[in-house]
């Protein structure tokens, strides 16, 4: 009999995972016609409670996707266009009847489907996955930053 040992956890190992989990969000985001990016934009402006900076938010939304500023920006823009964001004066946004609607629909779909791909697992052993996942991010934005920044004075010509 031969057992075989758990792989280690490395780059493939996370982006499996979290391409796995992604792909289960996008089969009910796209029944409500939504995309990914929508969705992260409209959990954080949510989250906020209220109106919040379009600045804000962007900025949220480009530090969870990793993209750049113009896109958020433009998914910002798209939900605002498709009345799940409205505009709250001159800076701010805000989450519309029907943005709430969505968030709560496609939330409401997937916790059963994250109940089951989380069930069993020892609570000290998703712990130790939040403490080493959490380091890994924070060590790759810390590697990223400077790549980013070059990437900007490059397109800029700088």
């Amino acid at each position: 009999m031969t057992t075989s040992t758990p792989p280690r956890l490395d780059p493939r190992v996370i982006a499996l995972a979290h391409y796995a989990s992604r792909a289960l969000l996008e089969q009910v985001l796209a029944r409500h016609g939504a995309t990914f990016q929508q969705s992260v934009t409209l959990r954080a402006a949510a989250a906020a409670g209220g109106p919040v900076e379009r600045d804000r938010l962007v900025g949220e939304v480009v530090g969870s996707l990793e993209c750049e500023p113009a896109e958020a920006r433009s998914v910002v823009d798209g939900l605002v266009g498709a009345g799940l964001l409205a505009a709250d004066g001159p800076t701010a946004v805000r989450v519309t009847d029907a943005g709430r609607e969505l968030q709560t629909a496609t939330s409401a779909e997937t916790a059963p489907i994250t109940a089951r791909v989380y069930a069993d697992l020892p609570e000290e052993d998703l712990a130790v996955a939040g403490r080493v996942l959490t380091l890994i991010t924070e060590r790759a934005n810390r590697e990223l930053a400077p790549l980013t920044e070059g990437n900007q004075r490059w397109r800029s010509g700088s």
